[in-house]
C-alpha cells in the first residue's frame, strides 16, 4: 500500500469574508492568494507553509450557528511550530493582534496554544515535545 498522501488544503466555512479576510490576513501575515467568487460559493485562499487555507462563504448558509466543535465535523484546525521557543514567539504575536488564547499548555506529546477565529472556529499552534 501506498504511503498516504500530505494534505494538500484545507477550507473552513465563514458567515462574512469581510470580517475573517482580514483577521487571517493578519493572521498569516499575508495577502491570499486567490479570492474568487465561483457562483456556488466565494473563496479566499492563502498558502500556509506548502499548504492551501481557504475560506469559503455560502450565499444560502445552512446554519447561522456559530461553531462548536463538539458537533460532528471539523473538532479544531492545528499550525506547526518548529519548537516551545516559536509558540512562545507566537503567543506573543497573537497578543500584539489582540487575539484572546488559551496560553501555552503543554503535555507529554508537545504543546498547543489555542485560540479562536471571527466565528469562534478553533485554531491551535502546536510544538512537539522538546
Amino acid at each position: 500500500m501506498p504511503e498516504f498522501p500530505t494534505i494538500t488544503h484545507v477550507a473552513l466555512t465563514v458567515s462574512d469574508l469581510s470580517r475573517s479576510v482580514p483577521w487571517y490576513e493578519a493572521l498569516f501575515g499575508s495577502k491570499p492568494v486567490l479570492d474568487e467568487d465561483t457562483g456556488p460559493f466565494h473563496h479566499v485562499v492563502w498558502l500556509v507553509g506548502g499548504t492551501l487555507v481557504g475560506l469559503h462563504q455560502f450565499p444560502d448558509p445552512s446554519s447561522t450557528e456559530a461553531f462548536d466543535e463538539r458537533r460532528v465535523g471539523l473538532d479544531h484546525l492545528a499550525i506547526a511550530c518548529a519548537d516551545r521557543k516559536e509558540l512562545a514567539a507566537w503567543e506573543k504575536r497573537l497578543g500584539e493582534l489582540g487575539i484572546a488564547n488559551g496560553g501555552i499548555v503543554d503535555a507529554s506529546y508537545g504543546s498547543g496554544l489555542s485560540f479562536r477565529d471571527p466565528d469562534n472556529i478553533a485554531l491551535e499552534l502546536f510544538a512537539p515535545p522538546a
